[in-house]
């Protein structure tokens, strides 16, 4: 909850509420376990965020301390200085490209190998909106919103390095840092491979599925709000239509972005408040199936659900299951897509094969599987490929489009 930037809008005392716990034994757990008080960590996030944007961008300082989650340039340049030794101005690269100057600016955002980028692509092809998002044989691309600002997103794997390079558009680039986290939690850029196999293979039944499962990564999602209502039309139409009542949903209520971006980007994903207006008998919708969108949108637009990432997951869930009628199985599937979760049950939403549901929903298995229940589930139903793509190169696999979508139980 620090890593995703909780303690930029709330303080200890809200923090630990959340947790469960008292601020002060939550801190004495941090100074045993990390080393450091939970707000040290949150400035030396904050630091490590602005020294980012100082090196890979042309941003002036002012909107890098804010960009950072900083309250004021004095508290940045003071704590930059603590931490380096030195104060922004002497680190940063000065360096003012045409890219900068038109409001688009270049990031290297790095992971821990193994990754499995095709696969990636493909679970994000099997889903991709025309118009909102396109994916490329090695890149993926998609409009974006942010408190009221809009723009765009090119994602491709960085050469030789561990790490993405993205492209990002924004008129304003007040909420840059939000924009970075959501990156990290869709493409799961903070999850550790390594560690993860190695705790599945002592559990998981089917020897021949881990050893081909190479980077394990959770396909995380831009926009919570667009999971869920992906969910909800699922829940009514079934895997087989989802992708084309998707698409009219945008063609009716997304709204046009303006400026020239990357071909196939056109628009942005309807937001709660244009689907929370949408008729009862618009474009020939099952009543039931208009009034769960209505249902879902309207709880979004007046604060009941949020997907903000300071948001614990249990609670979203709760919140979901609640709100919009969804079983569990659909709400851990959009909170584990929208937070990153790694320990969600989705096994019963992406539809575990019959010879191991009984298996998986023993305590024993659970408990075993903690906590990265998430990635066991995914690696089980091969949920991090389509099945259809798996026969298939990158190139015509990406171009499958919608085709993918209900073999890979999505």
């Amino acid at each position: 909850m620090i890593d995703r930037g909780f303690l930029d809008g709330h303080d200890l005392h809200e923090l630990a509420a959340a947790l469960g716990m008292g601020s002060r034994h939550l801190t004495r757990l941090f100074v045993r376990h990390c080393g450091a008080p939970p707000g040290t960590m949150a400035r030396t996030r904050r630091v490590q965020v602005a020294k980012r944007l100082l090196d890979e961008t042309a941003l002036p300082v002012t909107e890098i301390a804010l960009a950072a989650g900083f309250s004021s340039l004095r508290r940045f340049n003071s704590a930059f200085r603590t931490t380096y030794g030195r104060s922004p101005s002497h680190v940063r690269r000065l360096r003012v490209g045409a890219a900068e100057r038109s409001g688009t600016i270049a990031l290297r955002l790095y992971y821990r190998p193994p990754y499995d980028w095709p696969a990636m692509l493909r679970v994000l092809s099997a889903e991709a909106l025309p118009g909102v998002e396109c994916v490329l044989e090695h890149e993926y691309r998609r409009t974006i919103a942010l408190d009221g600002t809009h723009g765009w997103l090119v994602v491709r794997r960085a050469g030789h390095e561990h790490g993405l390079h993205v492209s990002l558009h924004l008129a304003d680039f007040s909420r840059l840092r939000t924009a970075i986290d959501r990156l990290h939690t869709m493409f799961d850029l903070r999850a550790d491979p390594v560690s993860i196999r190695r705790a599945l293979t002592a559990v998981l039944p089917n020897g021949s599925a881990r050893a081909r499962w190479d980077g394990p990564r959770i396909p995380g999602a831009w926009d919570g709000f667009e999971v869920a209502v992906r969910a909800v039309v699922t829940r009514y139409v079934g895997r087989a239509d989802t992708q084309r009542v998707m698409s009219s949903l945008v063609e009716h209520f997304g709204r046009p972005i303006s400026g020239t971006g990357p071909p196939g980007l056109r628009r942005l994903f309807p937001s709660p408040r244009a689907l929370s207006g949408a008729s009862p008998g618009w474009g020939g919708l099952p009543p039931r199936l208009a009034a769960a969108i209505r249902r879902l949108a309207r709880s979004v637009a007046r604060g009941r659900i949020t997907f903000d990432p300071g948001v614990a997951f249990p609670d979203l869930v709760e919140r979901l299951v609640a709100e919009t009628g969804l079983d569990r199985g659909a709400a851990e599937w959009i909170g584990m897509r929208t937070l990153g979760e790694p320990d969600a049950d989705v096994a019963a939403w992406l539809g575990l094969p019959d010879r191991l549901r009984a298996w998986w929903e023993r305590r024993r298995t659970q408990e075993a599987l903690r906590p990265w229940r998430s990635y066991a589930a995914l690696c089980l139903t091969r949920g991090v490929e389509p099945p259809m793509a798996r026969r298939r190169s990158t190139r015509s696999a990406v171009g499958a489009g919608s085709r993918a979508a209900p073999a890979a139980g999505r």
